[in-house]
């Protein structure tokens, strides 16, 4: 299907959507609100009509001698495959080069590929950590993400100050404490 197909299609449910919730989709105020809504679901979930492991191999450079490579704080919107509600947060990437480096908006963007689906923090930890492994030539890599998650705040327990952490790490990260904790403390450091 094409996408003005797949909007299209999309649209039609968030009408049969808002009508069994009560509300009439053809009055004034929701009338283009299920195009909206499907154009805007579309664009959030994107990352299912990209590969990350294409997005890294795109822009892969000779290694130019750094220890660790590491993008902090990289921001990211997601949604919760469990209520299809968002959850938000941050991402930091480290790696350990071995003859290859990657151009560094190309980890923001792997980030977003991964994070553009339904999908949970733990695997999307993970994702990054293994799309990075795979597709770059590493001794090691690191990912750390803290989010906050709506599907905890505004329904469930409703607990608003709660964040959770979830971090993935390979190669010389497992095997080197040492490194995980230099990996933190560039972290919160500004040196």
């Amino acid at each position: 299907m094409e996408q003005e197909e797949v909007i299209a299609a999309i649209a039609k449910h968030y009408e049969s959507i808002i009508s069994l919730l009560g509300d009439d989709p053809a009055r004034p105020g929701l009338e283009k609100t299920p195009l909206r809504a499907a154009k805007a679901l579309y664009y959030a979930t994107m990352g299912y009509r990209q590969n990350a492991g294409d997005i890294i191999k795109s822009a892969i450079f000779d290694y130019a001698g750094s220890r660790m490579v590491v993008v902090k704080d990289i921001e990211f919107y997601s949604f919760c495959e469990h209520h299809i509600l968002p959850f938000f947060g941050r991402v930091s990437v480290g790696y350990i080069p071995d003859g290859e480096m990657v151009g560094l908006s190309k980890l923001a963007r792997v980030v977003d590929a991964h994070a553009r689906r339904l999908q949970v923090q733990e695997r999307l930890t993970a994702e990054i950590c293994d799309t990075v492994a795979s597709s770059l030539k590493t001794k090691g890599v690191i990912v750390a993400c803290n989010a906050q998650h709506l599907c905890m705040k505004m329904r469930g327990v409703e607990k608003q100050d709660s964040s959770t952490v979830s971090i993935e790490y390979i190669g010389e990260f497992a095997e080197n404490p040492a490194l995980r904790d230099e990996f933190f403390r560039m972290l919160t450091d500004v040196r």
